[in-house]
């Protein structure tokens, strides 16, 4: 055995683990990249959802933009007034009032309610409808098709169909929009959480064709826009829609409409 060789490969080996170690080090913070303290701390407060209903890619995305200032501190619709209030400790600003929102679904035409053309028994998605005749098998085109393409878009188990229609638990709902942007009718909108006074109903067909489709539809008739005292409701073509800023949920819309669609 030759102890010369033994030692010299030794010392060879720690010399090359020493250099590597060396330029490991140097390489570490010559190329380090910098972390903006508040980004992490904001990124740390999100509730890790990745939802997109913020509008970024995910919460990275909005972390650093909160720390950026592009994007309110109040921004996250998942973590609501909560996460806005710890987010505005972290970057030093005053926090600004969070109105809690939940997705609302403008149809009640269920299956005892509206008529049908004919019985599909296709392939079972919103988005499909577009390429059936009439665009689905309901006689109202404007109204819920009834096959969940919203239900599977929404991550936390919000909304589900029943009895033909999207009904949406305001409860765990967290206003996030992948339900709004997945109906191919444009059907679903975010609503203040305390709205009490909705119109369930997005036709925009004339009295006569809305009538013959479903029996709670709107017709258009403007009695409830003439009955507002605060100016909060109006209909453009054929359609009742609520103006949720004017709106005080006083009843007297639901009061005087013929087809009980005001809920």
């Amino acid at each position: 055995m030759n102890v010369g060789a033994i030692i010299a490969a030794t010392v060879l080996v720690a010399a090359v683990g020493l250099f590597i170690g060396i330029f490991l080090g140097v390489a570490g913070k010559k190329f380090a990249v910098e972390v903006d303290e508040k980004e992490v701390a904001v990124r740390e407060a999100l509730p890790g959802n990745n939802c997109g209903g913020c509008g970024y890619p995910g919460c990275d995305g909005l972390a650093a933009a909160i720390a950026k200032g592009e994007a309110p501190v109040n921004r996250c619709p998942v973590g609501g007034e909560p996460v806005g209030r710890i987010i505005a400790g972290i970057m030093g600003q005053e926090v600004a009032e969070t109105v809690r929102q939940v997705a609302y679904v403008k149809c009640s035409g269920t299956c005892e309610k509206t008529t049908s053309n004919y019985d599909y028994t296709g392939v079972e998605d919103c988005e499909m409808m577009a390429f059936v005749p009439n665009g689905g098998a309901k006689a109202c085109t404007y109204g819920c098709l009834g096959f969940g393409s919203c239900v599977k878009a929404c991550p936390f188990d919000s909304i589900h169909i029943v009895n033909g229609v999207a009904v949406v638990d305001k409860e765990t709902c967290k206003a996030c929009g992948k339900c709004v942007e997945k109906c191919p009718k444009h059907l679903i909108e975010l609503i203040p959480y305390e709205q009490k006074i909705t119109v369930g109903c997005s036709s925009h067909a004339k009295g006569k064709a809305v009538t013959s489709a479903c029996e709670v539809g709107c017709i258009g008739c403007k009695k409830c826009e003439k009955t507002c005292p605060n100016g909060a409701i109006t209909v453009t073509d054929f359609c009742a829609h609520i103006d949720y800023e004017k709106c005080t949920n006083c009843g007297a819309c639901k009061d005087v409409c013929p087809r009980g669609i005001i809920q």
